[in-house]
């Protein structure tokens, strides 16, 4: 639970919360635990304009016995960007497993320090059976299998998530080509469009050049060309090859997936049979993907460049002392730290699409770690170090960020830089709430492993050394 006070607005009352289940039951036992607090907390706010009012009234006014739980669930946004460290573990199984690494670490002490530790002398696999035997007894629920953490229909919908998140992208971008299309013929089409393109790759060639002192280099951090390598694995989208065959087979089924939805558009509206409408409905939906991705993609970049160069930033952004010492005094407490950050988005009509749909994007591509092991300011260090880019699309449209360049570059590359003005959005966290105090995510997966490979009866030796490295 946070207060974001600021000079542009009252202050901002924000609960944050990350559980397992539907959120019904959450709140109803978020009720049932801090009822009468969060009836007094929201005493404090100012009641809704939109058609949540009644309910804050029938929930705040004096001796009100009506549950919170419902104006809660009315006010929840699920964000458009998010992550999750330890995907398909609940808090149940979580917790078996790192009781059952516990019990290995008791198994695996040596009973004498002046005698050798036997586990040390067997092959890995050895050390699987011993260990499984000695434990099975006090876990019982190693003889039975592992659920799935993500299912196959969760990946499906996942992929389609995306799939569709880059259809609906690709058809804004094609928009003002088909519509072009529609009444030229496509000689003069590619002519027009083709000057118009090499316009604005010499536009964007101009700007290229980072602020004067504000380059960064590019070589790490993700979202860039850099990224990819043909040293990473064949079946990842950062190696170049399939990236390459992916990106033109979604292109080629996007092709005939618009032309088919045009096609039938067409027959509603001019009543035309399939076979007549179709390839005219092919030839403007390519060449208005033709015109989306080397036009009007470029030319939406040109624009952003054009007001990143005029856009203002903070230096040296002022942190009052007394706030951030009462943020230090929070943090470090237990092995994760809590972060909120609350800022102004820059105006205008672009900054508002690049923000919704970056986030969005970014939401379903991009997971970026969430938790840590380390100190708050080396959570962001390492945020700026390995995925300084996707920080830099999130945060980028904020109000004082660090000069961007491109959306993605440069940016929250300027470490000491970034961390200042995340400093100076943050506020302190006055409650939280952790369910596992003790581990981290990394932690959580290490036990996963371990319980996982304990499940099973026998190992094969590579099986075995792999499992092993956990321990």
């Amino acid at each position: 639970m946070s207060v974001f006070p600021s000079a542009d607005y009252d202050p901002v009352f924000v609960i944050e919360a990350n559980f397992d289940g539907p959120p019904g039951v959450f709140w109803g036992q978020m009720e049932a635990t801090l009822g009468p607090q969060l009836r007094a907390m929201l005493r404090c706010c100012k009641k809704p304009a939109n058609r949540d009012g009644p309910l804050f009234v029938a929930v705040t006014s004096p001796d009100s016995r009506y549950p919170v739980a419902p104006y809660f669930a009315a006010r929840s946004l699920r964000p458009s960007a998010f992550h999750h460290g330890n995907r398909g573990l609940d808090r149940g199984r979580i917790l078996d497993e790192g009781r059952l690494f516990l019990a290995t670490r008791k198994a695996l002490a040596q009973p004498d320090p002046a005698a050798p530790n036997p586990y040390r002398l067997m092959p890995a696999a050895r050390i699987h059976t011993e260990l499984r035997a000695a434990l099975k007894s006090a876990f019982p629920w190693l003889e039975q299998p592992a659920s799935v953490r993500i299912s196959l229909a969760e990946r499906i919908g996942d992929w389609l998530r995306v799939a569709g998140f880059l259809f609906l992208v690709l058809v804004g971008l094609s928009i003002p080509g088909m519509i072009v299309a529609f009444i030229s013929p496509w000689p003069r089409f590619l002519v027009l469009f083709g000057i118009a393109a090499v316009l604005i790759y010499l536009g964007l060639y101009r700007m290229r050049a980072p602020l004067a002192g504000k380059g960064a280099p590019t070589r790490s951090g993700g979202l860039t060309i850099e990224s990819l390598s043909f040293q990473n694995d064949l079946t990842s989208l950062a190696h170049p090859v399939t990236l390459t065959i992916g990106v033109l087979l979604f292109l080629g089924i996007y092709g005939v997936v618009a032309s088919v939805i045009a096609t039938w558009l067409g027959i509603a509206v001019t009543g035309y049979w399939f076979d007549k409408l179709w390839w005219p409905s092919f030839r403007v939906v390519a060449l208005g993907l033709l015109s989306g991705v080397f036009f009007t993609l470029p030319a939406i970049v040109l624009w952003l460049r054009w007001l990143e160069l005029r856009d203002s930033s903070q230096d040296a952004p002022p942190l009052n002392p007394e706030l951030l010492r009462e943020m230090a005094r929070r943090e470090d407490r237990i092995a994760q730290n809590h972060m909120g950050s609350l800022v102004l988005v820059k105006p205008g009509v672009l900054r508002m699409a690049l923000f919704r749909a970056g986030h969005l994007g970014l939401g379903l591509i991009v997971r970026a770690t969430a938790t840590e092991e380390r100190h708050a300011q080396n959570v962001r260090l390492d945020f700026i170090e390995k995925a300084h880019g996707g920080l830099t699309l999130a945060w980028g449209s904020g109000i004082g960020f660090p000069p961007t360049r491109f959306l993605v570059l440069d940016g929250a590359s300027h470490g000491r830089q970034f961390k200042a003005w995340a400093r100076h959005s943050m506020t302190v966290t006055r409650f939280w709430f952790s369910a596992y105090k003790d581990y981290t995510v990394d932690q959580i997966e290490r036990h996963a492993r371990i319980a996982d490979g304990l499940r099973k009866p026998t190992l094969t030796p590579k099986e075995a050394a792999e499992w092993a490295r956990d321990l």
